[in-house]
């Protein structure tokens, strides 16, 4: 009898490709519900403050989820390990969908007032440090750790799609039936995401291989809450890889998150090339991500991963850089849609060999110290961007924080572990004699 016919159901599903498991595909399904649930809450945030209050007031309720979400993301992280992500997630996520249908049915019978989306801003912002560590430590124990790249490359498709389409829909909402539609669409999207995250089998923690699926549990807490977070920082400080590829990736977020944000705004403003010019480059740097998502979905893995970070990462420094520089829309919209290929290449490898290096019981906490790079660290460069920016001008503080950026790929470049870093190699199939 061939070891195909003998092998279990379980240990097939373990060979199976990513984008044909059946577990990981309920988890896209849940995952892409919610960030585009996300999508709509802001749009219905944001135009319920500018209906009823003034620009700074419109920038304090947008300004007030993030801070709790900054402040509490590490202790997200440390409650995920502690109680279980799924758990986490499944929790966090029904709180959402909770809060965001009492605040709809709540304006729905009075005008929406300033501190009404204040308190849901700072509530929801409480609830997503709690998810956020959470969803980010899912994908290890959704499937095999050679198979990582491409769940990470899923999950950018993910968050691309969600970009994509989450704005339009809350738009939608609002036009048709204001600011209670479109919160009661977002928090259908949550609640849409629920029976998926039900369903979600998790491997244990102690079991290096999927062919045991069960349910989750959760790391044994050793100490208090403080203590617990103390180790993930100590196991992530002396981490010959993660410690490292963090640095690399905070860098890499301060010195192109600002230009790409704010800067692009205010380039776009330089040039003349108005609202729809904006549009474009943003379109093409996001059709190069979601690019090297589908490059890395579809291939599975790179070799010598390290290297193809620090590569792509230098092409991106590059590329940010250099789109200041170029006279025209058509090669602005070029050098984006190539920076943005390098980076969604980049963050993807980031991402899946932080994952495949970190100790199952550490997930929670190493990924809310990633997350916090980018939700707390980064936006911290905006105001420097914007100040440089109205003092020198666009080019100089472009190539600027590209040349900051690349002092990333200087250290992957430096650090051994990181060089010479590679994701898990394919599992073999199983032999059909």
């Amino acid at each position: 009898m061939s070891a195909a016919e003998t092998a279990s159901p379980e240990s097939l599903a373990a060979h199976r490709p990513a984008h044909r498991d059946a577990n990981v595909l309920r988890w896209l399904a849940a995952y892409t519900a919610s960030l585009i649930g996300d999508g709509v809450y802001f749009v219905a945030l944001a135009w319920s403050a500018q209906k009823v209050a003034g620009p700074a007031e419109v920038g304090l309720v947008m300004a007030a989820g993030a801070i709790p979400r900054a402040l509490l993301m590490l202790g997200g992280g440390v409650a995920a390990d502690r109680f279980g992500v799924r758990r986490i997630v499944i929790g966090s996520d029904a709180v959402r969908c909770v809060l965001i249908l009492a605040v709809a049915a709540g304006v729905a019978l009075t005008a929406p007032a300033v501190w009404i989306l204040v308190a849901l801003a700072l509530a929801f912002g409480a609830v997503d440090a709690l998810f956020v560590p959470a969803v980010g430590a899912l994908p290890p124990r959704i499937t095999t750790p050679d198979q990582l790249a491409r769940v990470t490359g899923m999950r950018t498709l993910s968050m691309r799609v969600s970009q994509i389409s989450g704005p339009p829909l809350g738009g939608l909402a609002m036009g048709l039936g204001g600011a209670p539609a479109a919160f009661a669409v977002a928090g259908a999207l949550f609640a849409l995401s629920l029976p998926f995250l039900l369903t979600v089998r998790l491997r244990p923690l102690d079991v290096p291989g999927p062919d045991d699926v069960r349910d989750e549990v959760a790391a044994p807490a050793t100490g208090s809450a403080w203590q617990d977070l103390l180790c993930g920082l100590r196991h992530l400080r002396r981490h010959p890889l993660i410690g490292p590829l963090i640095a690399v990736i905070a860098i890499s977020e301060l010195g192109l998150t600002g230009t790409l944000n704010v800067g692009m705004i205010l380039l776009n403003g330089e040039r003349g090339w108005g609202p729809s010019g904006y549009g474009w480059i943003i379109s093409g740097f996001g059709a190069g991500a979601t690019a090297g998502a589908i490059l890395l979905t579809v291939a599975g893995r790179l070799p010598r991963a390290g290297l193809a970070l620090a590569g792509t990462l230098l092409v991106g420094c590059a590329g940010a850089a250099a789109i200041a520089l170029v006279p025209t829309l058509p090669l602005a919209v070029a050098v984006a849609l190539a920076t943005g290929l390098a980076m969604g290449v980049c963050g993807t490898l980031g991402n899946a060999l932080v994952q495949t290096a970190a100790d199952p019981a550490y997930l929670g906490r190493v990924t809310s110290v990633v997350m916090l790079t980018s939700v707390g660290l980064a936006p911290m460069s905006y105001p420097v961007v914007g100040a440089a920016i109205g003092a020198w001008g666009s080019a100089p503080v472009f190539v600027g924080c590209g040349v900051f950026g690349s002092v990333g790929v200087v250290v992957a470049l430096a650090c051994g572990t990181v060089r010479r870093a590679e994701l898990p190699g394919s599992r073999p199939r199983p032999s059909k004699a």
